[in-house]
Protein backbone atom coordinates (compact mmCIF):
# COMPACT_ATOMS: atom_id res chain seq x y z
CA UNK A 1 0.00 0.00 0.00
CA UNK A 2 1.57 3.71 -0.73
CA UNK A 3 2.38 5.13 2.65
CA UNK A 4 3.39 8.19 0.75
CA UNK A 5 0.45 10.43 -0.06
CA UNK A 6 -2.72 11.63 1.37
CA UNK A 7 -5.60 11.85 -0.79
CA UNK A 8 -8.02 14.92 0.06
CA UNK A 9 -11.45 15.94 -1.94
CA UNK A 10 -12.44 19.40 -0.59
CA UNK A 11 -15.98 20.80 -0.80
CA UNK A 12 -15.79 23.03 -3.91
CA UNK A 13 -18.89 25.48 -2.22
CA UNK A 14 -16.72 25.68 0.94
CA UNK A 15 -13.45 25.15 0.48
CA UNK A 16 -13.36 22.65 3.34
CA UNK A 17 -12.58 19.08 3.71
CA UNK A 18 -15.27 16.60 2.26
CA UNK A 19 -13.33 13.46 2.23
CA UNK A 20 -9.54 12.81 3.36
CA UNK A 21 -7.91 9.49 2.82
CA UNK A 22 -4.16 8.68 4.53
CA UNK A 23 -2.08 6.41 5.44
CA UNK A 24 0.56 6.75 8.79
CA UNK A 25 3.62 5.10 10.29
CA UNK A 26 3.84 6.87 13.33
CA UNK A 27 1.56 8.56 16.26
CA UNK A 28 2.50 12.01 14.90
CA UNK A 29 -1.09 12.85 14.03
CA UNK A 30 -3.17 11.69 17.08
CA UNK A 31 -0.35 12.54 19.94
CA UNK A 32 -2.70 15.46 20.71
CA UNK A 33 -6.11 15.92 21.89
CA UNK A 34 -8.30 15.82 18.45
CA UNK A 35 -11.53 17.72 18.50
CA UNK A 36 -12.73 17.50 14.42
CA UNK A 37 -15.68 19.08 13.29
CA UNK A 38 -15.60 15.74 10.94
CA UNK A 39 -15.78 11.63 11.29
CA UNK A 40 -12.44 10.18 11.90
CA UNK A 41 -11.76 6.39 11.36
CA UNK A 42 -8.43 4.57 12.12
CA UNK A 43 -7.65 1.62 10.73
CA UNK A 44 -4.20 0.73 13.46
CA UNK A 45 -1.97 -2.25 11.86
CA UNK A 46 0.50 -2.03 13.96
CA UNK A 47 1.04 -0.21 17.08
CA UNK A 48 -0.57 -0.49 20.58
CA UNK A 49 -0.78 2.39 23.58
CA UNK A 50 -3.79 3.78 25.56
CA UNK A 51 -6.59 5.69 23.41
CA UNK A 52 -8.21 8.85 25.67
CA UNK A 53 -11.33 9.86 24.19
CA UNK A 54 -14.29 11.57 26.24
CA UNK A 55 -13.99 10.60 29.78
CA UNK A 56 -12.53 7.50 29.70
CA UNK A 57 -9.23 5.51 28.71
CA UNK A 58 -9.15 2.17 26.96
CA UNK A 59 -5.78 0.05 25.88
CA UNK A 60 -5.26 -0.70 22.30
CA UNK A 61 -3.41 -2.98 20.02
CA UNK A 62 -3.14 -4.41 16.64
CA UNK A 63 -5.56 -4.66 14.09
CA UNK A 64 -8.04 -2.32 15.74
CA UNK A 65 -10.47 0.12 14.15
CA UNK A 66 -11.24 3.50 15.80
CA UNK A 67 -14.12 5.31 14.98
CA UNK A 68 -15.30 8.79 16.29
CA UNK A 69 -17.90 11.71 15.78
CA UNK A 70 -17.17 14.95 14.80
CA UNK A 71 -16.15 17.22 17.75
CA UNK A 72 -15.62 13.90 19.85
CA UNK A 73 -12.15 14.16 21.48
CA UNK A 74 -9.43 11.44 21.57
CA UNK A 75 -5.82 11.26 21.48
CA UNK A 76 -3.47 8.05 21.80
CA UNK A 77 -0.65 7.34 24.27
CA UNK A 78 1.32 4.96 22.03
CA UNK A 79 3.55 2.18 23.54
CA UNK A 80 5.06 1.59 20.23
CA UNK A 81 5.25 3.47 16.91
CA UNK A 82 1.22 3.10 15.13
CA UNK A 83 0.93 2.91 11.16
CA UNK A 84 -2.20 2.60 9.47
CA UNK A 85 -4.65 4.26 7.15
CA UNK A 86 -7.22 7.10 8.30
CA UNK A 87 -10.85 7.60 6.74
CA UNK A 88 -11.89 11.28 7.65
CA UNK A 89 -14.62 12.50 5.94
CA UNK A 90 -17.58 15.73 6.62
CA UNK A 91 -20.96 15.12 7.75
CA UNK A 92 -22.17 17.08 4.31
CA UNK A 93 -20.35 14.84 1.98
CA UNK A 94 -22.17 11.72 4.68
CA UNK A 95 -24.32 12.45 7.35
CA UNK A 96 -24.54 9.03 8.91
CA UNK A 97 -28.08 10.40 10.75
CA UNK A 98 -29.59 10.28 7.51
CA UNK A 99 -28.65 7.11 6.35
CA UNK A 100 -28.90 5.45 9.14
CA UNK A 101 -31.45 2.66 7.30
CA UNK A 102 -28.48 2.19 4.91
CA UNK A 103 -25.40 1.87 6.72
CA UNK A 104 -26.57 1.78 10.68
CA UNK A 105 -23.50 2.53 12.33
CA UNK A 106 -24.37 5.58 14.46
CA UNK A 107 -25.23 4.09 17.86
CA UNK A 108 -22.80 1.16 16.39
CA UNK A 109 -19.02 2.57 15.25
CA UNK A 110 -20.28 6.07 15.96
CA UNK A 111 -22.34 7.74 19.19
CA UNK A 112 -21.73 4.33 21.08
CA UNK A 113 -21.64 5.96 24.68
CA UNK A 114 -21.93 2.13 26.45
CA UNK A 115 -18.95 0.25 24.33
CA UNK A 116 -15.55 1.13 24.01
CA UNK A 117 -14.90 2.97 20.35
CA UNK A 118 -13.30 0.33 18.40
CA UNK A 119 -13.29 -3.07 17.29
CA UNK A 120 -10.73 -5.92 16.75
CA UNK A 121 -10.23 -6.27 12.43
CA UNK A 122 -10.04 -10.13 11.38
CA UNK A 123 -8.56 -11.13 8.28
CA UNK A 124 -11.77 -10.89 6.55
CA UNK A 125 -12.46 -7.73 7.19
CA UNK A 126 -8.95 -6.66 6.44
CA UNK A 127 -9.10 -7.70 2.97
CA UNK A 128 -12.94 -6.23 2.39
CA UNK A 129 -10.99 -2.97 3.96
CA UNK A 130 -7.82 -3.13 1.94
CA UNK A 131 -9.99 -3.82 -1.64
CA UNK A 132 -12.55 -0.69 -0.44
CA UNK A 133 -9.50 1.25 0.55
CA UNK A 134 -7.80 1.01 -3.03
CA UNK A 135 -10.66 1.88 -4.91
CA UNK A 136 -11.30 4.79 -3.12
CA UNK A 137 -7.73 5.97 -3.69
CA UNK A 138 -8.11 5.52 -7.76
CA UNK A 139 -11.87 7.31 -7.33
CA UNK A 140 -10.42 10.42 -6.03
CA UNK A 141 -6.27 10.34 -8.11
CA UNK A 142 -8.77 11.57 -11.06
CA UNK A 143 -12.09 13.09 -11.44
CA UNK A 144 -14.40 11.29 -13.12
CA UNK A 145 -18.30 11.16 -13.54
CA UNK A 146 -20.02 10.59 -10.82
CA UNK A 147 -17.05 10.87 -8.65
CA UNK A 148 -18.98 11.17 -5.47
CA UNK A 149 -21.43 8.77 -5.79
CA UNK A 150 -18.67 6.28 -6.12
CA UNK A 151 -16.64 7.53 -3.07
CA UNK A 152 -19.96 7.46 -1.29
CA UNK A 153 -20.66 3.89 -2.17
CA UNK A 154 -17.34 2.58 -1.19
CA UNK A 155 -17.98 4.56 2.40
CA UNK A 156 -20.99 2.59 2.83
CA UNK A 157 -19.75 -0.77 2.71
CA UNK A 158 -16.81 -0.19 4.56
CA UNK A 159 -18.77 1.72 7.36
CA UNK A 160 -21.59 -1.43 7.01
CA UNK A 161 -17.78 -4.02 7.41
CA UNK A 162 -17.05 -2.13 10.14
CA UNK A 163 -20.75 -2.27 12.13
CA UNK A 164 -21.39 -5.74 11.39
CA UNK A 165 -18.14 -6.75 12.34
CA UNK A 166 -18.56 -5.04 15.68
CA UNK A 167 -22.01 -6.44 16.52
CA UNK A 168 -20.44 -9.68 15.84
CA UNK A 169 -18.10 -9.13 18.13
CA UNK A 170 -20.21 -7.77 21.17
CA UNK A 171 -22.94 -10.72 20.24
CA UNK A 172 -19.96 -13.48 20.95
CA UNK A 173 -18.89 -11.25 24.21
CA UNK A 174 -22.33 -11.65 25.56
CA UNK A 175 -22.45 -15.23 24.89
CA UNK A 176 -19.59 -15.92 27.50
CA UNK A 177 -20.38 -17.03 30.44
CA UNK A 178 -17.14 -15.33 32.16
CA UNK A 179 -18.55 -12.50 34.66
CA UNK A 180 -15.61 -10.66 33.29
CA UNK A 181 -17.75 -9.76 30.03
CA UNK A 182 -21.13 -10.74 31.37
CA UNK A 183 -23.46 -7.56 31.47
CA UNK A 184 -25.14 -7.45 34.85
CA UNK A 185 -28.87 -7.02 34.03
CA UNK A 186 -29.00 -3.54 36.31
CA UNK A 187 -26.77 -1.95 33.58
CA UNK A 188 -29.24 -2.86 31.55
CA UNK A 189 -31.97 -0.81 33.04
CA UNK A 190 -29.49 1.40 33.14
CA UNK A 191 -29.23 1.59 29.62
CA UNK A 192 -32.86 1.86 29.20
CA UNK A 193 -33.45 3.84 31.95
CA UNK A 194 -31.09 7.00 30.63
CA UNK A 195 -32.49 6.65 26.93
CA UNK A 196 -35.84 7.17 29.25
CA UNK A 197 -35.22 10.13 30.73
CA UNK A 198 -32.03 11.78 29.56
CA UNK A 199 -33.98 14.45 28.52
CA UNK A 200 -35.44 15.25 32.35
CA UNK A 201 -33.09 13.63 34.56
CA UNK A 202 -29.81 14.76 34.64
CA UNK A 203 -27.67 13.49 37.93
CA UNK A 204 -26.65 10.25 39.27
CA UNK A 205 -28.96 9.82 41.90
CA UNK A 206 -31.98 10.37 39.59
CA UNK A 207 -31.01 6.87 38.36
CA UNK A 208 -30.04 4.80 40.90
CA UNK A 209 -33.71 6.20 42.53
CA UNK A 210 -35.38 4.91 39.66
CA UNK A 211 -33.32 1.41 39.91
CA UNK A 212 -33.75 1.23 43.46
CA UNK A 213 -30.14 0.83 44.29
CA UNK A 214 -27.33 3.23 46.21
CA UNK A 215 -25.79 5.28 43.96
CA UNK A 216 -22.53 4.32 45.46
CA UNK A 217 -23.10 0.62 44.44
CA UNK A 218 -24.61 1.31 40.77
CA UNK A 219 -21.54 3.84 40.00
CA UNK A 220 -19.25 0.92 41.08
CA UNK A 221 -20.88 -1.35 38.54
CA UNK A 222 -20.85 1.40 36.03
CA UNK A 223 -17.27 2.15 35.91
CA UNK A 224 -16.18 -1.55 36.27
CA UNK A 225 -18.62 -2.48 32.85
CA UNK A 226 -18.62 0.93 30.88
CA UNK A 227 -15.13 2.69 32.28
CA UNK A 228 -17.32 5.63 32.88
CA UNK A 229 -19.10 7.47 35.49
CA UNK A 230 -22.68 7.90 35.64
CA UNK A 231 -22.24 11.50 35.31
CA UNK A 232 -20.11 10.89 32.43
CA UNK A 233 -22.93 8.17 30.79
CA UNK A 234 -25.45 11.16 30.60
CA UNK A 235 -23.54 13.80 29.93
CA UNK A 236 -22.34 11.85 26.55
CA UNK A 237 -26.08 11.10 25.87
CA UNK A 238 -27.67 14.21 26.32
CA UNK A 239 -23.94 15.99 24.02
CA UNK A 240 -25.34 12.98 21.22
CA UNK A 241 -28.45 14.26 20.73
CA UNK A 242 -27.98 17.80 21.08
CA UNK A 243 -25.22 17.20 18.23
CA UNK A 244 -28.19 15.30 16.28
CA UNK A 245 -30.61 18.79 16.83
CA UNK A 246 -27.85 20.81 16.04
CA UNK A 247 -27.20 19.32 12.56
CA UNK A 248 -30.74 17.85 11.73
CA UNK A 249 -32.89 20.84 12.64
CA UNK A 250 -33.09 24.82 12.56
CA UNK A 251 -34.04 24.40 15.74
CA UNK A 252 -32.77 27.49 18.07
CA UNK A 253 -30.27 26.68 20.59
CA UNK A 254 -32.74 27.94 23.42
CA UNK A 255 -34.94 25.43 21.98
CA UNK A 256 -32.76 22.61 21.79
CA UNK A 257 -31.84 23.19 25.24
CA UNK A 258 -35.06 23.24 26.54
CA UNK A 259 -36.04 19.88 25.36
CA UNK A 260 -33.39 18.54 26.56
CA UNK A 261 -33.62 19.77 30.33
CA UNK A 262 -32.14 22.80 30.36
CA UNK A 263 -33.94 26.05 31.21
CA UNK A 264 -31.15 28.28 31.01
CA UNK A 265 -30.02 28.18 27.76
CA UNK A 266 -26.43 29.95 28.66
CA UNK A 267 -26.21 26.99 31.28
CA UNK A 268 -26.47 24.32 28.39
CA UNK A 269 -23.95 26.23 26.04
CA UNK A 270 -21.75 26.12 28.94
CA UNK A 271 -22.29 22.39 29.17
CA UNK A 272 -22.04 22.19 25.58
CA UNK A 273 -18.66 23.63 25.35
CA UNK A 274 -17.37 22.16 28.31
CA UNK A 275 -17.69 18.64 26.29
CA UNK A 276 -17.10 19.72 22.84
CA UNK A 277 -14.56 22.40 23.64
CA UNK A 278 -17.11 24.55 20.98
CA UNK A 279 -20.40 26.03 21.40
CA UNK A 280 -23.57 24.64 20.05
CA UNK A 281 -24.22 27.77 17.17
CA UNK A 282 -19.93 26.72 16.34
CA UNK A 283 -20.97 22.95 16.07
CA UNK A 284 -23.27 23.84 13.88
CA UNK A 285 -21.48 26.26 11.44
CA UNK A 286 -18.70 24.34 11.34
CA UNK A 287 -20.29 20.84 11.55
CA UNK A 288 -23.07 22.01 8.51
CA UNK A 289 -26.92 21.72 8.48
CA UNK A 290 -28.01 18.49 6.51
CA UNK A 291 -31.94 19.25 7.88
CA UNK A 292 -33.96 16.22 7.14
CA UNK A 293 -37.20 16.00 5.18
CA UNK A 294 -39.84 15.72 6.57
Amino acid sequence: MDTSAAYTLTDPATGNLALKLFSFENNNHFDHVQRNNYYSVIWLHQGSGTLKSDFSSYDFDDNNLLAFAPYQPFMFCTKSRLTGVALQFHPDFFCIHMHHKEVSCNGVLFNNIYQAPYVKVDSSAAATFNMIIEQMKMEMKHKELAQYDALISYLKIFLVTASRLKIQQQEALNLLSDSQYKEPLILQHLKDAIEGNYKVKHSAGDYATLLNISTKALGRITRTHFNKTITHLIAERIIVEAKRELYLTNKAVKEIAYELGYDDEFYFSRFFKANTDVSPQMFRNTVGFGRADG
